[in-house]
């Protein structure tokens, strides 16, 4: 997977949440059970924890703990968010980073994959997380022809069947187990 790419993703998402007030956190979102500050909660610890997994120290499970960033996400979602952004993308350029052994807890207690292999965990993760950002903020999400090529390449569960005629973010959201339709119900966010 090419560097560029997964930054290109990363950064995509950096200005989503710029736009992100903390009124914002407490929206619906695609994810299940998640409101928005869950979900940039989530977004921001495995920032650190994969940025923390590329300088070989992944193994550590409180590196991958939600708890350590909530505060930080709820009074200031952008800084929080973007501090994170630049650290792992930090990680991932470092010589060598592709070809370390990331140590993964998520995926098991003892799961370590080849650094190329995670990065490419970590792509996929915030090509869809970006859009689950978008979409519950109601606003547009758009990523280059290429970078969403590769990700349609990646063997993924539970994908949605297919749509004839679908554009190119749509079949790969539906790919990544996501319903491109998917709207916020407005009754559930305070003030609408």
């Amino acid at each position: 997977m090419p560097t560029s790419f997964h930054r290109i993703a990363v950064l995509t998402s950096v200005d989503l949440v710029d736009t992100v007030r903390p009124a914002d956190l407490d929206r619906p979102t695609p994810c299940e059970g998640w409101v928005l500050g869950d979900l940039l909660s989530h977004m921001t610890v495995q920032h650190h924890g994969f940025a923390t997994a590329a300088r070989g120290h992944g193994a550590d499970l409180a590196n991958w703990q939600v708890e350590s960033v909530v505060d930080k996400v709820r009074s200031d979602p952008a800084r929080a968010y973007a501090d994170a952004a630049r650290d792992v993308l930090a990680a991932f350029s470092a010589d060598g980073a592709d070809g370390a052994s990331f140590a993964l807890p998520e995926f098991g207690h003892t799961a370590v994959f080849p650094g190329s292999i995670a990065m490419g965990f970590h792509f996929v993760d915030y090509v869809v997380h970006g859009w689950d950002v978008a979409a519950s903020l109601s606003v547009g999400y758009e990523l280059p022809a290429d970078v969403l090529r590769l990700v349609e390449n990646i063997p993924f569960d539970p994908a949605v069947d297919p749509v004839d005629g679908a554009g190119d973010l749509e079949r790969i959201l539906r790919h990544l187990g996501r319903t491109p339709d998917w709207a916020p119900r407005h009754s559930a966010v305070a003030g609408e």
